[in-house]
């Protein structure tokens, strides 16, 4: 009895001991936990003299559910790669002084975010600012010897509401909120603080700010003319609240205060920066003709405003981070171009060349664009590279060459089976037009299977998906589905004319678009076409509404903070002065049939699709209302479906890790739900 005993115990022991072993070992597939252990780079800072770069290094912190980064600096070449800063603490935006002696980043190690100042001659760190409020991008002067950015300066405005005096240890309600500005709410930062942006200059060894402008309007970042004169743009006019895309680039002298309007034309001029022999001014804009989606052209004119040139004549893709060539006869820039985005170089006559491509998204929940780039007096340039399979990494270059230099997550991918990613192109059912793809496998995919399908759509809509990393993307698809993801009409990367062929028709025929690009990879015999399913966020919340609404192919879908009646969106969202004559022809009163026609709570009765809404509580671009309306119409018509309201979340929802691991948990439990 004694021995059976102890046989049965060693047995159990065993089995507990080898379960132990198996549980203990990590998945080779990406997880949600995961999340926390990705990072990427961001703000690479090449040297005046292209010998050295600085970065942040972006991370996540498990214990605090926060996102945050620290500066490092690598020569060119790779070598002597190490940390400036350390700590779990946000620091941010390094800035090469001219000289390339020192450098400011901003860093919240005491708090409020400040300004500081490191020298590399003696390895010195010097706390250069104490304010309130946070800083706008910094620029250093010619001489190295000032520094400039925006910070926002509060106001008291008169109270319009009288209250008696309450009496002595009385506890009243806060006073009430007076709001009388049609901008009064931002998303991500909530309701408006009166008050606006203003320049500052700053000396080098420290002291205290000298606020230079005094506008009632905000500015964008300023840069230096020359030492008197800075420049910035900004809509200063009185009818701002009804032309929000009509500024201008104006010259400021720091020692009177005068203001000069160099340019003149309707529709917005933006980021100008000077030539390198300080005769011209190069800046971007476009003539506002009220489209959906207009992109920036290049211009240069004289310092004094005159002799406006257009540069990019013919080029039909949206303009960005533009940098004078130290010749002046040229600049660099970047563009994205069918889901890539691209360093390129354009001369004086408009003739546009490109240099190297793979700027990674910085984005690591969605393959969206954002990469940047900085270019060096000698031509070197670094730049965040990423693609489909790592998120952002630094990598620098010259005259089109490409030499990564970091691989932040190769710890982890070592042993995490990535879904295989393949770039697919079809036609739409609609008109024939070619439309661009991405089918994301399932790891360890086997052919002889049949597995799942979810297509998951952008926002924007007047954005893009391309060759970038995505951690939703592939946590969906290492729990076993195949992932498509597309830019159907309306997205950008593709020139004017195929993103405005949903302007004033949207959502339409990108609908055709996409069923088109179901259909094209559902016919491979591995893909289950019982088993298909429908996500998106934004304007793809907008579209998964939109389809469940006029088809039922698709087997539950997850509308994640969308627009579900664009009536009460215009009046309601955060930016009431731009969409009813950017994206309607005008106001929802006047319009009704237009909007109502393009609204999918108008198609919510033809829903049988079991749906699931996701939302952050803090949204103020499409706010938790239009959720909660289409809620209210699918359980009125005894359709399927779960409201998830994630506190605390702005129209980013995902921003904080645990948000994106919650997110994307509650899609494929939605999907496991309903999956045969």
């Amino acid at each position: 009895m004694e021995t059976k005993l102890k046989k049965i115990i060693l047995n159990l022991f065993s089995i507990f001991f080898l379960s132990n072993l198996i549980f203990s070992q990590p998945s080779n597939k990406l997880e949600p936990i995961d999340v926390f252990d990705l990072e990427y780079i961001s703000n690479p800072e090449i040297s005046p003299n292209g010998e050295m770069v600085l970065f942040q290094r972006n991370f996540k912190d498990i214990m605090t559910d926060k996102n945050l980064s620290n500066i490092w600096v690598v020569n060119f070449d790779g070598s002597d790669m190490r940390p400036i800063t350390t700590g779990n603490y946000n620091v941010s935006s390094p800035k090469w002084s001219n000289s390339g002696k020192m450098f400011t980043y901003k860093s919240n190690e005491e708090g409020k975010s400040q300004l500081y100042l490191y020298n590399l001659e003696n390895n010195s760190t010097q706390k250069l600012t104490n304010l309130y409020s946070s800083i706008g991008n910094v620029e250093w002067s010619h001489d190295d010897k000032h520094l400039l950015f925006n910070s926002f300066v509060e106001t008291k405005d008169d109270e319009f509401i009288e209250m008696p005096e309450k009496p002595e240890g009385a506890k009243w309600n806060a006073p009430p909120i007076e709001i009388d500005d049609m901008v009064y709410r931002y998303d991500g930062r909530g309701y408006r603080k009166s008050g606006n942006n203003q320049i500052f200059i700053l000396p080098v060894e420290g002291g205290t700010p000298r606020q230079i402008s005094f506008l009632k309007k905000n500015p964008s970042s300023a840069i230096w003319l020359d030492s008197e004169n800075v420049l910035f743009s900004a809509n200063l006019s009185d009818s701002s609240d009804f032309e929000p895309n009509n500024s201008e680039i104006y010259k400021l002298n720091i020692k009177s205060g005068k203001i000069d309007q160099l340019t003149s034309r309707f529709g917005p001029d933006r980021s100008p920066i000077v030539s390198p022999d300080k005769t011209k001014i190069a800046f971007l804009g476009y003539d506002d003709k009220f489209l959906g989606y207009q992109q920036n052209s290049l211009y240069i004119m004289d310092v004094n405003g005159e002799n406006v040139k257009l540069i990019s004549q013919g080029f039909d893709r949206n303009i960005s981070n533009i940098s004078w060539m130290k010749d002046g006869k040229g600049f660099y820039f970047q563009y994205d171009s069918e889901g890539m985005t691209r360093i390129a170089s354009i001369n004086l006559n408009g003739r546009a060349k490109d240099i190297v491509d793979e700027l990674g998204g910085l984005s690591l929940g969605r393959p969206y664009s954002g990469g940047t780039y900085t270019i060096s007096s000698s031509g070197r340039y670094a730049f965040t590279y990423g693609n489909v399979y790592n998120p952002a990494d630094l990598a620098v270059g010259y005259n089109g060459s490409k030499n990564r230099l970091t691989d932040l997550n190769k710890d982890l991918f070592d042993y995490k089976e990535l879904g295989k990613v393949e770039e697919v192109w079809y036609e739409s059912s609609y008109d024939s037009k070619k439309i661009q793809g991405w089918l994301v496998y399932p790891p360890e995919f086997d052919s002889s299977k049949k597995y799942p399908l979810i297509l998951e759509i952008h926002g924007g809509p007047f954005t893009n998906y391309g060759f970038r990393f995505s951690a939703e993307v592939q946590l969906f698809a290492s729990k076993g589905y195949f992932v498509l993801y597309t830019n159907p009409r309306g997205s950008t990367s593709y020139g004017k004319d195929f993103a405005n062929l949903i302007h004033h028709n949207y959502p339409s025929q990108d609908y055709d678009d996409l069923i088109s690009g179901v259909d094209h990879v559902a016919d491979r015999n591995y893909i289950d076409e019982n088993n298909l399913f429908v996500t998106g966020g934004s304007g793809g919340g907008v579209l998964t509404s939109w389809v469940i609404g006029k088809t039922d192919k698709f087997k539950a879908a997850v509308v994640a903070k969308p627009v579900i009646n664009w009536y009460s969106f215009v009046l309601y969202a955060d930016n009431i002065s731009f969409f009813y004559k950017y994206w309607f022809p005008g106001m929802p009163w006047d319009n009704l049939e237009q909007y109502m026609k393009r609204s999918p709570i108008s198609y919510v009765g033809n829903v049988t699709t079991p749906t699931m809404l996701l939302t952050g509580e803090d949204d103020y671009r499409t706010p938790m209302a239009e959720s909660e309306q289409f809620y209210a119409g699918l359980k009125l018509n005894k359709v399927e479906s779960m409201l998830v309201r994630i506190p605390g979340a702005s129209h980013g929802i995902a921003a904080r890790p645990s948000n994106l691991i919650a997110k994307v948990n509650a899609i494929i439990a939605w999907f496991e739900k309903y999956k045969k």
